[in-house]
Protein backbone atom coordinates (compact mmCIF):
# COMPACT_ATOMS: atom_id res chain seq x y z
CA UNK A 1 0.00 0.00 0.00
CA UNK A 2 2.83 2.27 0.56
CA UNK A 3 3.93 2.23 -2.79
CA UNK A 4 0.10 3.85 -4.27
CA UNK A 5 0.60 7.43 -5.17
CA UNK A 6 -0.21 10.27 -2.94
CA UNK A 7 -2.64 12.37 -4.11
CA UNK A 8 -2.74 16.09 -2.70
CA UNK A 9 -5.40 19.03 -2.61
CA UNK A 10 -5.91 22.81 -1.29
CA UNK A 11 -9.04 24.96 -0.94
CA UNK A 12 -9.10 28.56 -1.37
CA UNK A 13 -11.89 30.21 0.55
CA UNK A 14 -13.23 33.11 -1.87
CA UNK A 15 -15.23 36.09 0.02
CA UNK A 16 -15.14 39.35 1.85
CA UNK A 17 -18.05 37.79 3.93
CA UNK A 18 -15.96 35.19 5.58
CA UNK A 19 -13.43 37.50 6.35
CA UNK A 20 -15.49 39.77 8.13
CA UNK A 21 -16.71 37.47 10.38
CA UNK A 22 -20.53 38.02 8.74
CA UNK A 23 -21.01 34.51 7.45
CA UNK A 24 -18.94 31.47 9.02
CA UNK A 25 -17.64 29.21 6.59
CA UNK A 26 -19.61 25.66 6.93
CA UNK A 27 -17.34 24.14 4.29
CA UNK A 28 -13.86 23.30 5.07
CA UNK A 29 -14.52 20.51 7.71
CA UNK A 30 -17.39 18.85 5.04
CA UNK A 31 -14.25 19.17 2.39
CA UNK A 32 -11.81 17.98 4.36
CA UNK A 33 -13.46 14.61 5.55
CA UNK A 34 -15.14 13.23 2.13
CA UNK A 35 -11.12 14.40 0.87
CA UNK A 36 -9.87 11.82 3.45
CA UNK A 37 -12.48 9.24 2.96
CA UNK A 38 -11.95 9.07 -0.76
CA UNK A 39 -8.15 8.85 -0.50
CA UNK A 40 -7.01 12.48 -1.21
CA UNK A 41 -4.27 14.49 1.07
CA UNK A 42 -5.81 18.12 1.99
CA UNK A 43 -2.66 19.71 2.49
CA UNK A 44 -3.93 23.49 3.02
CA UNK A 45 -6.68 26.11 3.72
CA UNK A 46 -6.61 29.61 2.09
CA UNK A 47 -8.94 32.77 2.53
CA UNK A 48 -8.73 35.55 0.51
CA UNK A 49 -10.98 38.73 -0.01
CA UNK A 50 -13.35 39.22 -3.31
CA UNK A 51 -9.87 40.56 -4.91
CA UNK A 52 -9.01 39.81 -8.55
CA UNK A 53 -5.48 40.17 -7.93
CA UNK A 54 -5.57 37.91 -4.64
CA UNK A 55 -8.12 35.08 -6.01
CA UNK A 56 -5.44 35.04 -9.49
CA UNK A 57 -1.92 34.88 -8.02
CA UNK A 58 -3.87 32.33 -4.88
CA UNK A 59 -4.91 30.27 -7.21
CA UNK A 60 -1.57 29.98 -9.16
CA UNK A 61 0.31 28.81 -6.17
CA UNK A 62 -2.03 26.31 -5.07
CA UNK A 63 -2.75 24.32 -8.08
CA UNK A 64 1.22 24.42 -8.85
CA UNK A 65 1.37 22.88 -5.96
CA UNK A 66 -0.95 20.41 -5.23
CA UNK A 67 -2.96 17.84 -7.24
CA UNK A 68 -5.94 19.63 -6.86
CA UNK A 69 -7.41 22.73 -5.85
CA UNK A 70 -11.32 23.26 -4.89
CA UNK A 71 -12.27 26.58 -4.88
CA UNK A 72 -15.14 27.65 -2.61
CA UNK A 73 -17.65 30.79 -2.99
CA UNK A 74 -17.75 33.74 -6.01
CA UNK A 75 -19.93 32.10 -8.50
CA UNK A 76 -23.36 33.96 -7.90
CA UNK A 77 -25.51 36.64 -9.49
CA UNK A 78 -24.11 39.73 -8.17
CA UNK A 79 -20.97 42.17 -8.99
CA UNK A 80 -18.85 41.01 -6.23
CA UNK A 81 -18.68 36.76 -7.73
CA UNK A 82 -15.86 37.48 -9.50
CA UNK A 83 -14.52 34.09 -8.78
CA UNK A 84 -15.00 32.51 -12.66
CA UNK A 85 -13.38 35.81 -14.41
CA UNK A 86 -10.30 35.42 -12.05
CA UNK A 87 -9.94 31.81 -12.44
CA UNK A 88 -10.34 32.40 -16.49
CA UNK A 89 -7.16 35.08 -16.10
CA UNK A 90 -5.46 32.83 -13.61
CA UNK A 91 -4.98 30.00 -16.30
CA UNK A 92 -5.31 32.37 -19.46
CA UNK A 93 -8.33 31.61 -21.10
CA UNK A 94 -11.77 33.19 -22.15
CA UNK A 95 -14.67 33.56 -20.71
CA UNK A 96 -18.36 33.71 -22.02
CA UNK A 97 -21.41 32.88 -21.53
CA UNK A 98 -21.48 28.68 -21.54
CA UNK A 99 -24.46 27.37 -24.02
CA UNK A 100 -24.68 24.13 -21.71
CA UNK A 101 -24.80 26.55 -18.66
CA UNK A 102 -27.15 28.83 -20.78
CA UNK A 103 -29.83 26.30 -21.78
CA UNK A 104 -29.77 24.77 -18.11
CA UNK A 105 -30.43 28.15 -16.61
CA UNK A 106 -32.85 29.10 -19.06
CA UNK A 107 -34.87 26.02 -18.72
CA UNK A 108 -34.91 26.66 -14.88
CA UNK A 109 -36.44 29.90 -15.09
CA UNK A 110 -39.16 29.56 -17.43
CA UNK A 111 -40.00 26.50 -14.46
CA UNK A 112 -39.74 29.02 -12.00
CA UNK A 113 -41.41 31.47 -13.81
CA UNK A 114 -38.35 33.95 -13.35
CA UNK A 115 -37.41 36.19 -16.01
CA UNK A 116 -33.88 35.84 -17.24
CA UNK A 117 -31.97 39.05 -16.48
CA UNK A 118 -28.35 39.52 -17.02
CA UNK A 119 -27.41 39.53 -13.75
CA UNK A 120 -28.82 35.90 -13.32
CA UNK A 121 -27.16 34.75 -16.47
CA UNK A 122 -23.78 35.86 -15.00
CA UNK A 123 -23.60 32.40 -13.29
CA UNK A 124 -23.67 31.04 -16.88
CA UNK A 125 -20.14 32.65 -17.78
CA UNK A 126 -17.34 29.76 -17.77
CA UNK A 127 -13.96 29.63 -18.62
CA UNK A 128 -13.45 28.24 -22.19
CA UNK A 129 -12.49 24.76 -22.27
CA UNK A 130 -14.23 23.85 -18.33
CA UNK A 131 -16.10 20.82 -17.57
CA UNK A 132 -19.65 21.70 -16.05
CA UNK A 133 -20.14 20.36 -12.25
CA UNK A 134 -23.88 19.57 -11.83
CA UNK A 135 -26.00 21.74 -9.05
CA UNK A 136 -29.42 19.65 -8.43
CA UNK A 137 -30.03 21.89 -6.11
CA UNK A 138 -30.46 25.27 -8.22
CA UNK A 139 -28.94 24.55 -11.41
CA UNK A 140 -26.24 27.31 -11.27
CA UNK A 141 -23.07 24.71 -12.18
CA UNK A 142 -19.52 24.99 -11.22
CA UNK A 143 -17.02 23.63 -13.19
CA UNK A 144 -13.11 22.19 -13.36
CA UNK A 145 -10.37 23.03 -15.71
CA UNK A 146 -7.15 21.66 -15.58
CA UNK A 147 -6.84 20.40 -11.59
CA UNK A 148 -8.88 23.59 -10.54
CA UNK A 149 -12.62 22.41 -8.80
CA UNK A 150 -14.72 25.40 -8.86
CA UNK A 151 -17.79 24.80 -6.21
CA UNK A 152 -20.30 27.32 -5.06
CA UNK A 153 -20.13 28.58 -1.18
CA UNK A 154 -23.70 27.79 -0.22
CA UNK A 155 -22.93 24.66 1.56
CA UNK A 156 -26.02 22.68 0.85
CA UNK A 157 -25.02 23.49 -3.49
CA UNK A 158 -21.09 22.83 -2.79
CA UNK A 159 -21.40 19.34 -1.04
CA UNK A 160 -23.72 18.60 -4.26
CA UNK A 161 -21.23 19.86 -6.48
CA UNK A 162 -18.47 18.17 -4.79
CA UNK A 163 -20.69 14.79 -5.13
CA UNK A 164 -21.02 15.44 -9.07
CA UNK A 165 -17.36 16.13 -9.35
CA UNK A 166 -15.50 12.83 -7.08
CA UNK A 167 -16.07 10.58 -10.02
CA UNK A 168 -13.44 12.85 -11.81
CA UNK A 169 -11.00 13.13 -9.71
CA UNK A 170 -8.24 10.79 -9.21
CA UNK A 171 -7.43 8.82 -5.78
CA UNK A 172 -4.57 7.67 -3.90
CA UNK A 173 -4.26 5.69 -0.45
CA UNK A 174 -7.24 6.23 2.40
CA UNK A 175 -6.07 7.49 5.45
CA UNK A 176 -6.66 4.81 8.23
CA UNK A 177 -7.44 5.89 12.18
CA UNK A 178 -6.73 4.66 15.60
CA UNK A 179 -7.84 6.11 18.35
CA UNK A 180 -6.80 5.45 22.02
CA UNK A 181 -8.41 6.89 24.96
CA UNK A 182 -7.01 7.28 27.89
CA UNK A 183 -8.80 9.24 31.24
CA UNK A 184 -5.46 11.07 31.76
CA UNK A 185 -4.23 14.77 30.98
CA UNK A 186 -1.72 14.77 27.66
CA UNK A 187 1.30 15.56 30.03
CA UNK A 188 1.26 12.73 31.21
CA UNK A 189 1.61 10.41 28.14
CA UNK A 190 3.64 13.29 26.22
CA UNK A 191 7.09 11.93 26.59
CA UNK A 192 6.24 8.21 25.96
CA UNK A 193 4.09 9.35 22.92
CA UNK A 194 7.06 11.30 21.39
CA UNK A 195 8.82 8.46 21.49
CA UNK A 196 6.75 5.75 19.99
CA UNK A 197 6.66 8.47 17.39
CA UNK A 198 10.28 8.07 16.31
CA UNK A 199 9.75 4.63 16.43
CA UNK A 200 7.01 4.72 13.35
CA UNK A 201 8.15 7.93 11.58
CA UNK A 202 5.46 6.97 8.49
CA UNK A 203 2.45 7.08 11.09
CA UNK A 204 0.92 10.45 12.20
CA UNK A 205 0.37 10.10 15.52
CA UNK A 206 -1.37 13.30 17.69
CA UNK A 207 -2.64 13.76 21.02
CA UNK A 208 -5.84 15.58 21.60
CA UNK A 209 -6.92 16.46 25.29
CA UNK A 210 -10.32 17.79 26.69
CA UNK A 211 -12.19 18.72 29.38
CA UNK A 212 -16.02 17.55 30.15
CA UNK A 213 -18.30 16.59 32.61
CA UNK A 214 -14.93 17.87 35.50
CA UNK A 215 -13.00 15.02 33.94
CA UNK A 216 -9.63 15.18 32.05
CA UNK A 217 -8.90 13.06 29.40
CA UNK A 218 -6.93 12.72 26.04
CA UNK A 219 -7.38 10.94 22.79
CA UNK A 220 -3.97 9.75 20.77
CA UNK A 221 -4.66 9.38 17.34
CA UNK A 222 -2.43 7.14 14.73
CA UNK A 223 -2.91 7.47 11.17
CA UNK A 224 -1.27 5.67 8.14
CA UNK A 225 -2.14 4.29 5.04
CA UNK A 226 -0.48 0.83 5.65
CA UNK A 227 -2.70 -1.44 7.80
CA UNK A 228 -0.09 -3.57 8.60
CA UNK A 229 1.89 -0.90 10.07
CA UNK A 230 -0.54 1.07 11.41
CA UNK A 231 -1.60 -2.16 13.38
CA UNK A 232 2.15 -2.52 14.84
CA UNK A 233 2.12 0.84 15.89
CA UNK A 234 -1.61 0.76 17.64
CA UNK A 235 -0.22 -2.45 19.49
CA UNK A 236 3.32 -1.33 20.32
CA UNK A 237 1.73 1.72 22.06
CA UNK A 238 -1.00 -0.18 24.15
CA UNK A 239 2.10 -2.70 25.38
CA UNK A 240 3.60 0.26 26.76
CA UNK A 241 0.38 2.13 28.14
CA UNK A 242 -0.44 -1.23 29.61
CA UNK A 243 2.93 -1.30 31.36
CA UNK A 244 2.66 1.87 32.82
CA UNK A 245 -1.02 1.19 33.66
CA UNK A 246 -1.99 3.77 31.85
CA UNK A 247 -4.73 2.32 30.17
Amino acid sequence: MSGEETVTAAVLVIGDEILSGRTPDRNINYIAAHMTSIGIRLREVRVVADDEREIVDAVNALRARYTYLITTGGIGPTHDDITADAIAKALGVPIDHDPRAVELLEAYFVRRGVTSTPARMRMARIPHGAELIANPVSVAPGFMIDNVIVLAGVPDVMQVMLDDVTARLRTGAKMLTETIKLSRPEGDVADLFAAHQQAFPDVAMGSYPSFADGRISTQLVLRSTDSEMLERARQGLMAQLNSRGMV
